[in-house]
């Protein structure tokens, strides 16, 4: 879901840099944090499973 979020939010920035610069920054972090947030839950996601698998 999070990399979905993140190429709207890309492209609704990329849309609104010419119209309007402050909507452009905000999707733009949106797009930014999206796509942190999908590489941070991969890998607590991995680092879990690797620990349910040890135990």
């Amino acid at each position: 879901m999070y990399p979905i979020i993140a190429i709207l939010a890309g492209i609704e920035a990329y849309s609104e840099w010419g119209v309007n610069r402050e909507r452009a920054y905000l999707f733009a972090f949106f797009c930014v944090f999206a796509t942190g947030m999908f590489f941070f839950r991969r890998h607590y996601r991995k680092k879990f499973e690797k620990y349910k698998k040890n135990e």
